[in-house]
């Protein structure tokens, strides 16, 4: 394994070079809070992040309030959050609560659910949080440029009793495409990251550090909430000198404390962990992800004395959320999603402006995935529920590259083909010609959007919709 924890000049370097340059309105105001001065602000605006080691220029970012990540709000369940988003960038934006069952003009998805917030205008997010756990925020405007400048943060909305722990961190994970001057690399819009796996980068950081680090005592406690934040990576997380529980999964406790093992965070994904610093005094424990070709640290905990003298008991499990059961299968209703398209592919045409459209004429209009035929997003719902339905969405993987699918609004249980359950998510990695299907109550009403969290996958086709009434 490699350990990138102390970030030289050399490792800046080498990884750059070896991986940086791969290729080329009206607001809707709650009236009952339009008026409300104390309303904090969340400002998008340019600004800098100490990316690189110390003997480079730190580099320009997109963040909120000018920094990356942008504030972490925590706030009780039950809550109300209200921020006035002010667009300081150069292009418009909106602001999406990612997980959140929320209500449907608070989601910030442009051309569904409310107009671009442009560039010096504003608009009021005001919105209850109904469910514990660990959620992000994000623009869902040119989200595959603007979240690759830096513009994310963190949402946690705490339990009435939480578990024991001595520290809760919030760790979102990042990678970045950085030119060898520390700039961010401007190659936005790739038709090779369009086409294959999406934009990834050279240059991981948590928290916007690189080597991010925290001292510790032997048999501390932590709780680590970790955000996957990164455009297109899919990090898989392993530890050294640290022993624990996985206890959520996208922000939704899990009916058991499970052992904490190798987990899998695809973009978008979360996983909340309590985890007790094992390793002896003077010594570090680290958290890394492994990849094909290499493995590297994301966070290291140098271990000084003790804590306590032994470890504290196991947890039992979260409290549970009120979100619904995914219903009875036997009576759900049900519908098909099916993924084509990309490199290695065999889509050779699509539907776009009304008509079928070859391959090579998509392509020059950045368009290079496809939902049911479709590689803009249909004037019709994939599907219309009623409230309070159970829906049964069956989504085919027929192209060669793994998608992250994010449902809006709405958390549902991954169903095995035998009817068994998994745990509730919001975010399901589908991996390369894989079927899986995904049930849930549509009980939220609103437009809701469906689409790949590979943000280059989504704006080049991978978007759909359904209604709820």
């Amino acid at each position: 394994m490699t350990n990138y924890a102390r970030h030289t000049r050399r490792d800046f370097l080498c990884r750059t070079a070896a991986l940086g340059i791969v290729g080329t309105a009206g607001r809707w105001i709650p009236p009952a809070r339009a008026q409300q001065s104390e309303t904090a602000t969340l400002h998008a605006k340019p600004g800098t992040a100490r990316l690189a080691p110390a003997d480079y220029p730190e580099t320009p970012v997109w963040g909120y309030d000018g920094k990356v990540p942008g504030p972490t709000i925590r706030v009780p369940q039950g809550a109300t959050v209200s921020r006035r988003f002010l667009n300081g960038l150069p292009q418009g934006s909106t602001v999406h609560w990612h997980g959140v069952r929320l209500e449907n003009p608070m989601d910030g998805v442009p051309e569904l659910t409310q107009p671009v917030v442009e560039p010096a205008d504003d608009f009021l997010y005001d919105f209850t949080v109904p469910d514990t756990g660990t959620y992000w925020y994000h623009p869902h405007e040119r989200a595959w440029e603007q979240m690759a400048r830096g513009l994310y943060g963190a949402l946690v909305v705490e339990e009435p009793e939480p578990p024991q722990v001595d520290r809760d961190e919030v760790l979102l994970i990042d990678d970045w495409r950085l030119a060898q001057d520390a700039s961010i690399d401007e190659s936005f819009g790739a038709l090779g990251d369009w086409s294959h796996g999406g934009r990834t980068g050279n240059w991981i950081t948590v928290n916007g550090e690189a080597g991010w680090s925290l001292r510790v005592g032997q048999y501390e406690r932590l709780r680590l909430r970790l955000v996957n934040v990164a455009n297109a990576r899919i990090f898989s997380l392993a530890a050294n000198g640290l022993d624990g529980w996985l206890v959520a999964l996208d922000g939704q406790p899990l009916g058991e404390a499970r052992p904490a093992g190798p987990i899998v965070l695809a973009p978008g994904q979360r996983a909340d962990i309590l985890i007790d610093a094992v390793a002896e005094p003077g010594s570090q424990a680290v958290l890394y992800s492994r990849e094909r070709e290499s493995s590297f640290v994301l966070a290291t905990f140098t271990v000084e004395g003790t804590a306590r003298n032994e470890r504290l008991p196991a947890p039992t499990a979260l409290a549970s959320n009120p979100v619904p059961p995914h219903g009875s299968l036997a009576e759900a209703r049900r519908a098909t999603l099916h993924m084509e398209g990309g490199a290695m592919g065999g889509m050779r045409e699509a539907r776009m402006g009304g008509r079928m459209v070859p391959m090579r004429e998509l392509a020059q209009a950045g368009k290079l995935w496809a939902f049911n035929g479709d590689v803009e997003m249909s004037e019709k719902p994939l599907f219309a529920a009623e409230r309070g339905e159970a829906w049964l969405v069956r989504i085919v993987n027929d192209t060669a590259w793994p998608h992250a699918m994010h449902l809006h609004g709405h958390h549902f249980r991954p169903v095995g083909s035998d009817g068994n359950a998994g745990p509730l998510r919001d975010t399901l990695l589908v991996d390369s010609e894989q079927t899986v299907q995904i049930g849930f109550v549509a009980d939220n009403p609103g437009d809701w959007l469906l689409h790949c969290h590979t943000l280059e996958h989504s704006i080049a086709g991978m978007r759909t919709w359904f209604r709820v009434t």
